[in-house]
């Protein structure tokens, strides 16, 4: 299992004072002298990227395909032969073979190298200057030169650009979703903590590549570059290794089959022509390397080739970047979608959603943070017009807060915004205010008081006006108001109050309660005794995509477990998972910290049963991927944040958020979503299974047309009263042309309605599974109706051989060309799915039947030789009356599967009535 490295010096648990002992620095910070000195010791401060691969290396990699390796020992052969003999046949051969493999090798290449420049589109550069504190005055450095010891000034705005330890804090925020998944800007105050605290917890810290929402602070730069949390992260990831995807690893298994038989087959038939037999070393030769040649798919790397990057072009228009062409396969064979909370699940922008005044619980009807909203009633009906109640309580909102709009947009700690936001929505725009209400004095929130008051003048007198956790505002309460007056507030009011804070916290809501009172001049914030007007209740939450519920129901009836793995706390977690239908009552949820203390064993026993996973560490992401893996299932891991980028790469397809995410999780993903959208997962699973589904189906037709061609060229050489049924070349010509066109067509092949219906199927499981009618039914019929048909043309003289091997290859031909509508569904009879939905099969096959007939009766010479293609591929013209006996004959292939389907249909539907 791969371990994420520990920091060896606990700087949360440190005094600054010793902090600052530990770097010999202080508050002036380090002069510029010692500072060059310590960049020259430590490096610059920057996250090295692994080495990327080249161009050459791209390239290469694309020969590393067993059934390519199969293809130019072939071509080598070939070629090899024509230069000995010096025939133009085998020539062709080889040259055909090359332009085979030329194609798949420039298409991968193409696809792949596509996909990476596509990606460097998307990368967000981190702010490359930093306040810093030198020589005892402060000025702007590039953050790459920031060294352990400096003093750095961080202001609202304004990324961390290193990990730092907090000297000073003014009302200090921090966004740190991208490092721990946590969704609320985190409080950063001056302290101590236990060594034993979470990331997530060390709030005396600060992380590189994390960003000031509010407040201001001075901090020690503690560790830089690679030393850093994110640094750490990005190291542990080059001590992951990539697994094959389920794809790679079926056909390099495939590959491996087919190497191995076709090297079988022509030995023995080389034995059984030479030694039993008595033919020639060169007409044995010959015979088996038309063996081989025909029992090599060789259209099958380049039509699976060409259905991904179909895949690759259709999952961009659904905006997702697929770095490897393998990876859209792999996601339609997904049994667990791990996936990040906050900006991935939900929209990453905290809304107020809930208002509850008077003793009635409103809704807000929105598009989110904007202007545009409705308030509803407890009918969810629109309120015709807002209660006096409700206003005053948003008024309160958008005043006591520094978050400011522009345009539409609000910007500032995302709870203050989410209350600007709400404001707009009902009328109060914060801007229009400014006139009528005057901010006189203010304490802001701290995480001691929990609360924040503002001392207004308002149109009607003087006003203190106060928000936060509502335990704390109703302490301060001896009223609360109504529509009608404001009354006592009695034990019982209070209680029902407290009972409406926790239904609204137990939904994931970060509940504020809010109250004012009248002040007369003279008076200060600090000498107020608590005696406040209680007015109600605020809802804001970070809210689910309005796409992922449908998008995790798909998934559920898909056989896919979606999984949420964040660093919110618990009762978050579960509330959102739960919303969203990923959380059921039987599930169970588990923290870090109930994590770490589960052995591997254990945890590998009960994490079938897990499905929220809440206030996570890195480690502990990559140890659920693990244990996931380990219990045989394909896992999608999604995220945006540093902290995902181990179990990104560590999963079978690591999918990373392109506007949110980390370049350090875009690096490590196998996708990109360019929108962010859980959703858009869902369609590419959806994709993959039918890419999948194609597969097959090419793989069925392609297969069983090289079946067939081996039985029939192994039958007839063994013969004595039968010349060898086909050439190499004049198979090579099928396979490319009768084959390859309809197998391409095929790829194109709309995608069978039911693949987000059928369970994911196993991860080990062979291609070839449920294909034996086409893969060895088909090939005998093939090869017994061909074998008939050149017993029948055949002149025992050998006076017709070239006859008699045409008649050979357009049975072949046709056969298969037939044989193209059958493959249109390996479950359903053809008429089920329709002969004309596929125009691109429908064009294919003509053009095949086109070829085909144009080398019989249109005879072209080879350019600078004399040879006509005709002779050197030992085709003749047939007899009109002969073409149409082999095209009627060869119809007997297409009946037999259409009727096979169609009687596995029949009993399947009588078996689903009967249950």
């Amino acid at each position: 299992m791969v371990q994420i490295k520990e920091r060896t010096i606990k700087w949360h648990s440190l005094s600054v004072a010793d902090a600052y002992a530990k770097l010999d620095s202080s508050d002036s910070g380090l002069s510029s002298a010692e500072a060059m000195s310590r960049l020259r010791r430590d490096g610059k401060n920057v996250i090295e990227q692994a080495t990327r691969t080249t161009v050459a290396e791209l390239l290469l990699k694309q020969f590393n395909n067993y059934f390519i390796f199969i293809l130019l020992a072939a071509a080598l052969i070939s070629a090899s032969l024509g230069v000995l003999e010096g025939s133009m046949q085998e020539a062709i051969e080889a040259s055909l073979i090359l332009l085979i493999v030329g194609f798949i090798v420039a298409l991968g290449f193409y696809q792949e190298y596509r996909a990476e420049r596509e990606l460097e589109a998307l990368k967000n550069l981190l702010s490359p200057l930093a306040s810093v504190i030198r020589d005892g005055g402060e000025s702007e450095i590039d953050a790459s030169t920031l060294v352990v010891g400096d003093v750095v000034k961080l202001v609202e705005g304004k990324k961390v650009p290193a990990d730092c330890k907090i000297i000073r804090s003014n009302q200090l925020r921090v966004d740190e979703s991208s490092l721990t998944g946590e969704s609320l800007p985190v409080e950063k105050i001056l302290g101590d903590l236990d060594e034993s605290t979470l990331i997530g917890d060390r709030t005396n810290m600060l992380f590189g590549g994390t960003a000031v929402v509010h407040g201001h602070s001075l901090a020690l730069v503690v560790e830089t570059g690679m030393k850093t949390e994110l640094g750490i992260i990005a190291s542990s990831l080059q001590a992951i290794k990539k697994e094959k995807t389920p794809l790679q690893e079926r056909l390099d298994k495939l590959g491996k089959q087919f190497g191995l038989a076709t090297l079988v087959l022509c030995v023995a038939m080389f034995l059984l022509g030479y030694f039993g037999q008595a033919k020639s070393f060169i007409e044995i030769f010959m015979i088996s390397v038309a063996l081989g040649v025909a029992a090599v798919p060789e259209g099958l790397p380049g039509v699976v080739t060409i259905a991904l990057a179909r895949g690759v072009r259709r999952m961009v228009k659904i905006n997702c970047i697929v770095r490897k062409l393998t990876a859209v396969e792999t996601l339609g064979s997904t049994t667990v979608i791990c996936t990040d909370k906050t900006g991935t699940l939900t929209k990453n922008e905290m809304t107020a959603k809930k208002l509850w005044a008077d003793g009635k619980m409103y809704s807000l009807l929105d598009k989110g943070v904007g202007t545009v909203g409705a308030l509803l009633d407890e009918n969810g009906n629109k309120c015709g017009a807002i209660p006096d109640v409700v206003k005053k309580q948003v008024l309160i909102g958008v005043l006591c807060n520094h978050a400011t709009m522009q345009n539409g947009s609000v910007s500032g700690d995302p709870t203050e915004a989410a209350l600007v936001s709400l404001g707009a929505k009902l009328g109060f725009v914060k801007s229009s205010l400014v006139n009528d209400y005057e901010r006189l004095d203010e304490i802001p929130f701290d995480s001691k008081r929990k609360m924040a008051s503002f001392l207004y003048g308002a149109p009607d007198g003087r006003y203190v006006y106060s928000l936060g956790a509502p335990e704390v505002i109703l302490g301060r309460s001896n009223r609360i108001i109504s529509a009608e007056r404001v009354e006592l507030l009695t034990p019982l009011l209070r209680d029902k109050v407290l009972a409406t804070y926790d239904g609204l916290a137990s939904d994931a809501y970060r509940v504020l309660g809010f109250s004012y009172r009248p002040c007369a001049d003279g008076v200060l914030l600090e000498d107020l005794e608590p005696s406040d007007v209680f007015i109600g209740l605020v809802g804001i939450i970070d809210p689910p995509r309005e796409e992922v519920r449908e998008a995790v129901s798909k998934c559920v009836a898909a056989g896919i477990k979606v999984v949420m793995i964040t660093g919110d706390y618990q009762l978050t977690a579960k509330a959102i998972a739960k919303d969203l239908g990923i959380f059921k009552d039987s599930d169970t949820i588990l923290t870090g910290g109930e994590l770490a203390q589960k052995s591997d064993a254990e945890f590998l026993e009960t994490v079938e049963e897990v499905s929220v996973y809440a206030r996570v560490s890195p480690s502990d992401k990559l140890k659920i991927v693990e244990a996931l893996q380990a219990r045989g299932h394909v896992v999608a891991m999604t995220g945006d944040g540093v902290n995902d980028a181990p179990a990104l790469k560590k999963s079978d397809i690591g999918v990373a958020m392109g506007l949110s995410g980390t370049d350090v999780s875009k690096e490590a993903a196998d996708m990109v979503l360019a929108d962010d959208n859980f959703s858009s997962i869902v369609r590419a699973v959806e994709e993959g299974r039918g890419i999948y589904d194609n597969i097959r189906k090419f793989f069925a037709y392609l297969v069983s047309g090289n079946v067939g061609e081996i039985i029939l060229v192994f039958v007839s050489s063994a013969l004595t009263s039968l010349p060898v049924a086909l050439t190499a070349s004049q198979i090579l010509v099928i396979n490319l042309i009768s084959d390859g066109l309809p197998a391409l067509a095929l790829g194109l092949d709309p995608f069978e309605p039911n693949a987000m219906t059928r369970r994911p199927r196993p991860k080990d499981e062979p291609i070839y599974r449920g294909l034996s009618p086409f893969l060895l039914g088909y090939p005998l019929v093939m090869a017994t109706i061909t074998l008939l048909l050149v017993y029948w043309v055949y002149d025992s003289s050998n006076a017709n051989l070239a006859q008699a091997q045409t008649t050979a290859f357009i049975s072949v031909a046709i056969f298969e060309l037939f044989h193209g509508f059958s493959a249109r569904s390996t479950r359903f009879p053809v008429w089920k799915v329709g002969f004309t939905q596929n125009k691109y099969l429908l064009l294919a096959m003509s053009l095949s039947f086109i070829f085909v007939c144009a080398l019989l009766y249109l005879p072209v010479n080879i350019p600078y030789t004399n040879h006509s293609l005709q002779a050197v591929m030992s085709l003749t013209p047939l007899p009109f009356s002969l073409l149409m006996t082999v095209i009627a004959a060869s119809t007997l292939g297409f009946i037999y599967i259409e009727l096979h389907k169609f009687l596995r249909c029949r009993a399947s539907l009588k078996v689903s009535a009967n249950r």
